[in-house]
């Protein structure tokens, strides 16, 4: 692999990873205005648009499935991108957006422990090391440092609806590894999108205070922007750009830029004016480090082998 295609996955990575960070303050500041529903709705909508009109500029077209198999897609897509994006605006509406990306952080590690619990495998220290580590950053957190809370189970409710969001889209990711196999990504995140779209809008028509439309005509510029940022950077962008870094670098070496969310997510809540804690930073300093320090390791660990094998 040469170092210009190299260089140029870690800048779609971390570009990802921005428009990812950002979409947590920028979606907390346009929860001011409109419902989290009337929100997920507008993400879904503009994604699904650009996806489509992706997929037609590259002829891609929609892959010929069983019915079993377009109503296990469907199912998981409406299980982790509909879970997902309900349970992270629902909850951005009550907690702190540096709180939301700091939960969204575990994601990568219960995706893997989701798989070794469903290949019954004993997780890796390295696993286990991380888990400890990184769910003592976030609880520093969500307890403000009072550890005690936990014996009373007082967390912001806000915090346990991006949690279980958390939970949907790591099972969505564990799930989707088999799905690639035989649908594309391309009409698989669009068919994502659509169902999530289907299921919001059904939650809105059996909600009395959503109005979606109401709401979307007396918006302000700022937040027409912030919706449309979250539907095309936030979703379709960022999409896009991690897969190019994964097909560059590899999925175990993209998923550590997943680290740079949080950190991203602070910086932009702090341009627009949101309360960055010293707490919320240590915090995010711990979970980063439990999530590098195994694969680190790990990584010298095997370059320490690779020279050996050449002397």
């Amino acid at each position: 692999m040469s170092r210009s295609a190299n260089t140029n996955a870690v800048l779609c990575l971390l570009l990802c990873t921005f428009f990812w960070g950002a979409s947590f303050p920028v979606g907390k500041h346009a929860l001011g205005e409109v419902n989290a529903l009337t929100l997920v709705m507008w993400r879904f909508s503009i994604a699904a648009v650009c996806l489509y009109l992706y997929a037609k500029y590259k002829h891609m077209p929609m892959p010929s499935l069983t019915p079993k198999q377009w109503v296990w897609a469907i199912g998981v897509s409406i299980i982790g991108v509909g879970g997902l994006n309900l349970g992270l605006f629902t909850g951005l509406a009550q907690t702190n957006a540096n709180n939301g990306a700091l939960i969204m952080a575990l994601s990568p590690l219960v995706t893997s422990l989701i798989g070794s619990v469903a290949q019954r495998q004993f997780p890796t220290k390295g696993a286990l090391f991380s888990l400890v580590v990184c769910l003592s950053g976030v609880l520093l957190v969500l307890t403000d440092g009072a550890f005690a809370k936990l014996l009373g189970f007082e967390f912001n409710h806000g915090d346990q609806m991006i949690f279980l969001g958390m939970l949907c889209w790591s099972l969505y990711t564990y799930l989707t590894q088999g799905i690639s196999r035989w649908m594309p990504m391309i009409p698989y995140t669009l068919v994502g999108m659509l169902s999530g779209l289907g299921v919001i809008s059904l939650m809105v028509l059996f909600s009395a205070e959503v109005h979606p439309i109401q709401e979307s005509l007396v918006i302000s510029r700022g937040v027409l922007i912030d919706l449309i940022f979250i539907g095309v950077f936030g979703t379709v962008g960022g999409y896009l750009l991690w897969i190019s870094g994964v097909k560059q670098l590899g999925a175990t070496n993209a998923s550590l830029f997943f680290n740079f969310v949080p950190v991203f997510a602070a910086l932009t809540a702090f341009a627009y004016g949101q309360q960055v804690t010293i707490l919320q930073l240590v915090g995010m300093m711990i979970v980063i480090a439990g999530l590098l320090i195994p694969r680190l390791f790990k990584w010298q660990q095997a370059r320490l082998a690779s020279r050996k094998a050449t002397v």
